[in-house]
């Protein structure tokens, strides 16, 4: 009896059960990155939103208390430009692109004419155009 050699090759279970837990680290992110955005949000709106209502209906609010829960909702919104780029690698890398103060020494920055030759529609026509202007 021969027994046929099998090459040690991934099975089709194996590579989907590797990109099932790939998808799932990524969702598991995703929803933990949400649940931090909305959880502050709550966090600092909410308090705000009841108070405005209880402003509303018997007007014994404090007023230095109301303008505290508001700037409390103000500081959260202060607060998502410095959280999505420490959950979120994409909007650090967009970041990254157009803030001089983020963007990498090492690759130069692309000039004016170049970003709008790439953003245009006619941008084979504009490169010809450019080449007998320089």
């Amino acid at each position: 009896l021969q027994v046929p050699c099998v090459l040690s090759q991934p099975t089709a279970g194996s590579e989907s059960r590797r990109f099932t837990n790939k998808h799932s680290k990524k969702a598991l992110k995703a929803s933990l990155t949400l649940g931090i955005l909305l959880g502050m949000f709550f966090v600092a709106w909410l308090p705000f939103f009841i108070t405005n209502m209880t402003q509303a209906a018997c007007g014994c609010v404090p007023a230095g208390f109301f303008d505290m829960l508001t700037w409390l909702g103000y500081c959260n919104s202060t607060m998502n430009p410095i959280i999505y780029p420490l959950f979120m690698r994409d909007f650090k890398r967009a970041m990254g692109k157009f803030l001089p103060c983020c963007g990498r020494s090492g690759q130069p920055r692309p000039s004016a004419i170049s970003l709008s030759i790439r953003n245009s529609n006619s941008a084979a026509r504009a490169a010809t155009s450019l080449k007998n202007v320089l």
